[in-house]
């Protein structure tokens, strides 16, 4: 602790002993961070001296080559600082190797390295391009002012210069770069809060979003673990088209953190098929196959409403394509729009061999499971005509990898 005058006291310094009025009223409590407004208030209050906590002093470069100067400045600022006197530029870039000052007080007229040489190193280095500079020059026209102040200096002070004037400008520098730090920590702060809070709705969506595919999974019992393994199933896929920079273009403006959780929804519309129809201990009938395949447009439908009440997002785009258009095929034949080819988005063609790689790999009431290379083969079939030529291709490239997930089953 030191007793210090008010009139010395800098905001950010911390109160080490209680302050009182000459009432008794207590204006700071011990261990206050002293501000302008507790300045104010000590001075309308007559408090003359203050009893700080000692804290390191800031660290000052004065880089001069003449030896009187760096003396006189020394003498200038040693009681509130921690002065280097550095008789050269180079000598300033030695000590920056093991030494960050608060400040760096750099004179222009030098030889070998100028001011002006200095500052544009300092700046150029990201260790060192932060450190506030203020030029100490015997120059006094306006272009060299410009020049300094240009270069990313913050201030410019003309030699002989007055040790008071000196010390506020230092003082003031010193503030500002420590608001500036503030800032730049408050904003660092608020990033992440903000990518927690994003965090945590995007964990809150893959629950609901989980929380529906399970009440539907819940509904379809002949489908168990359908969802997640078509999840995984597309992941592969998904990993081999951007290992391979194949439809790039389209997927350029994916957020695959958003697409493999919608992908979930895209059965959501059986949630409305009848059990007797969704659990039949049979092949459907054609008729009751009709009414299945209404599971599409119940689901699109049911992603739109809420699109209508949310705003626009990334996800509910992608659930809405991947449920609508995964049973279109390639050649036309599919539903519920009979699209073909790249009119069927990429999502759906995805999703298509995902499903039918599942349903393939299952047992149902009217089929068989078929072997995982039963289940390749046919997909391998149904290229250009039930699926994708292209996403066939990648299929058979990450083959093996869909039996070891169809190994779980």
């Amino acid at each position: 602790m030191k007793s210090i005058p008010r009139k010395h006291a800098e905001p950010g310094q911390i109160v080490a002993q209680k302050i009182l009025n000459s009432d008794g009223v207590l204006l700071a409590e011990k261990g206050t961070e002293i501000s302008e407004k507790l300045l104010r208030l000590l001075e309308q209050q007559n408090i003359e001296t203050l009893v700080i906590e000692e804290r390191e002093r800031k660290k000052i470069f004065l880089v001069d080559d003449n030896m009187t100067n760096l003396t006189t400045g020394k003498a200038m600022l040693n009681e509130q600082y921690k002065v280097y006197p550095v008789p050269s530029a180079d000598i300033m870039f030695n000590l920056l190797e093991n030494i960050i000052p608060n400040m760096i007080l750099l004179d222009i007229d030098m030889p070998d390295m100028n001011g002006y040489e200095a500052i544009k190193r300092l700046k150029s280095e990201p260790q060192w391009e932060e450190i506030p500079v203020i030029f100490l020059t015997s120059k006094t026209d306006e272009g060299s002012e410009l020049e300094g102040l240009s270069l990313g200096a913050i201030d410019y002070v003309a030699k002989p210069f007055s040790a008071p004037l000196l010390l506020k400008r230092i003082e003031n520098h010193l503030i500002t770069e420590r608001q500036k730090q503030q800032l730049k920590e408050f904003n660092t702060s608020l990033e992440e809060m903000v990518r927690r809070k994003t965090a945590q709705v995007f964990n809150l969506q893959n629950a609901v979003l989980s929380t529906v595919a399970d009440l539907v999974e819940f509904r379809d019992d002949v489908t168990g673990g359908h969802i997640s393994r078509t999840q995984k199933f597309l992941k592969l896929l998904l990993d081999k088209l951007v290992e391979e920079k194949i439809y790039s273009d389209e997927m350029s403006n994916w957020d695959m953190d958003y697409l493999l959780p919608s992908a979930q929804l895209h059965d959501v519309g059986k949630i409305a098929i009848s059990d007797l129809i969704l659990n039949k201990p049979g092949k459907l009938t054609d008729e009751e196959f009709n009414i299945m395949k209404t599971h599409v447009t119940i689901g699109v439908a049911a992603i739109k409403k809420i699109e209508q009440n949310a705003e626009e997002h990334a996800f509910l785009r992608h659930a809405r394509l991947i449920a609508g258009t995964h049973h279109e095929k390639w050649d036309g034949s599919g539903y519920p729009s009979g699209l073909s080819g790249k009119d069927i988005p990429l999502e759906g063609r995805l999703m298509a061999i995902a499903d039918v790689y599942d349903a393939l790999i299952s047992v149902r009431p009217y089929k068989k499971a078929f072997s995982t290379q039963e289940a390749r083969q046919i997909i391998e079939k149904g290229k250009g005509t039930h699926f994708d030529p292209v996403l066939v291709d990648v299929f058979s490239k990450v083959a093996d990898k869909f039996a070891a997930v169809a190994r779980d089953l």
